[in-house]
């Protein structure tokens, strides 16, 4: 990982690059007080103050140039204004004439991400180090940087190079990071504990078996939180097989156990007085004579019951089980990040996660904090009349309903029966990619609802 702390320093006054930021309310009294060697260079590159614009100014002496940064409300500046210019300007030293860059300091580090492990070795950029004045604020910023970063190489790589055991790897680095405990669950040991992680899993063999990862971390006196992930680390769909188009970015399938891992590495990081544990089901969702099948009654971990209707509908199975491990704990709070149904993305397209919670309180702080850390969330509904859509002749239940409608709720309300009632908890049906790149946030593997979780664990518990 790119060591982001060097590209975020106080500020101590030495040379560096003045960066203007000028809105468009503001343009016509920003230009009129250039000299005119600004005001033509400004012109001429068609600058008018529209946010993610960029225009090089010139100096009295060629190395005395600076830039103006187009962005929305200067009064009020977004996590992302600063991240066209951290993509564009050369190495150097820069820093934002006459105020504070605040969040804005995180797009610029997260405007630095490349991912370019399967390229052609070319030559990087030189590093874009950011002076702030708020040097008290610069080891939170870079760990939330640090966690996106590793949301999104971890659901950039491919498949073959990102199984069950990379996963684990993954998460034993964390921990060991941190001096945390890591436990994992596999073979006849699944199979009894863990019985629909093990069925979903089953096709997969020796590296790609399927397992569960657990981390355990912080004081046993403190307030217990869970932290659950989606950890399918491919999904083919089983037998019930995707067709090619949908199967084609399932490599992110694992993109909750992403978000939840890089959580707990922000929870580790701040020392927040919580005792954690992690809870990562990491299976693929593969083809063969030992597949899980449609029709097969698979018993949870809760004891429960559950008739599969469709193989696709694995991660709900994976995530029932690790839940019912988590309730067993009696936590204060659990969260849990999937890249749950496509129904979520066709109700709010691929910049909203789906929040589900049991708790108006808990919904309304995850709303409001991704407001505030520009990590927007939307609440849909867990409606407890659709509950009748997953009605089984031989079973408690099944996983999936036959009638195609509020897949996102259905699958929301799947995981509930295995959520203790009167244990907050939400659900996030996040995307986990973006399809399209925008400043400081190329397009791939996308951290969303992240820093939301994070805002409201500080809130409540003091970090």
């Amino acid at each position: 990982m790119t060591d982001l702390s060097s590209l975020l320093r106080p500020d101590k006054g030495e040379p560096a690059t003045s960066l203007h930021l000028v809105d468009k309310k503001g343009f016509d009294a920003w230009l009129q007080g250039q000299p005119p060697r600004v005001r033509q260079a400004a012109i001429a590159q068609g600058f008018k103050g529209d946010g993610f614009q960029l225009a090089i100014l010139p100096g009295e002496r060629a190395e005395d140039w600076s830039a103006a940064l187009g962005v929305a409300d200067v009064e009020k500046l977004g996590t992302w204004c600063l991240a066209k210019a951290a993509e564009s300007l050369p190495e150097g030293r820069y820093r934002v004439a006459g105020g504070a860059p605040g969040l804005a300091a995180l797009g610029w580090l997260l405007g630095q991400y490349v991912f370019d492990r399967y390229r052609a070795p070319q030559e990087r950029k030189g590093a874009r180090i950011l002076l702030t004045p708020e040097p008290a604020r610069i080891d939170e910023i870079v760990r939330l940087a640090e966690a996106t970063f590793l949301v999104r190489d971890l659901v950039n790589t491919p498949a073959g190079d990102l199984g069950p055991a990379e996963l684990e790897a993954a998460a034993r680095t964390v921990a060991a990071e941190f001096g945390a405990e890591l436990t994992v669950t596999a073979g006849d040991a699944l199979e009894q504990g863990y019985p629909m992680v093990a069925a979903v899993g089953r096709a997969a063999v020796d590296a790609r078996a399927p397992r569960l990862i657990e981390l355990r971390w912080g004081d046993r006196r403190h307030p217990k939180v869970a932290l659950v992930g989606k950890g399918v680390c491919f999904d083919a769909g089983g037998l019930d097989i995707k067709q090619a188009s949908w199967m084609r970015l399932m490599k992110k399938d694992m993109g909750g156990a992403a978000h939840a891992l890089a959580l707990a590495r922000l929870v580790m990081g701040a020392k927040l007085p919580v005792r954690l544990h992690l809870l990562i089901p990491a299976v693929e969702n593969a083809v063969a004579g030992a597949a899980f099948r449609p029709g097969d009654v698979l018993r949870s971990r809760k004891g429960l019951t559950v008739e599969v209707h469709n193989t696709d509908a694995e991660g709900r199975l994976i995530l029932g089980d690790a839940l019912a491990r988590a309730a067993e704990d009696e936590p204060q709070l659990i969260l849990d990040f999937a890249t749950l149904t496509g129904a979520a993305r066709v109700a709010l397209g691929p910049d909203l996660p789906a929040l589900f919670a049991n708790d108006d309180s808990l919904a309304d702080d995850l709303l409001r904090a991704g407001s505030e850390v520009s990590d927007p969330l939307w609440r849909l509904p867990l409606w407890s009349g659709y509950d009748e859509m997953f009605a089984s002749d031989v079973a408690d239940f099944a996983n999936a309903d036959d009638g195609g409608q509020a897949g996102a709720v259905t699958a929301a309300l799947f995981l509930r029966k295995f959520v203790p009632e009167g244990t907050p908890w939400a659900h996030l049906d996040t995307f986990a990619w973006r399809p399209s790149a925008r400043p400081g946030r190329p397009k791939g593997g996308e951290a969303l609802g992240l820093r939301a979780a994070w805002t409201v664990l500080t809130a409540r518990y003091g970090g």
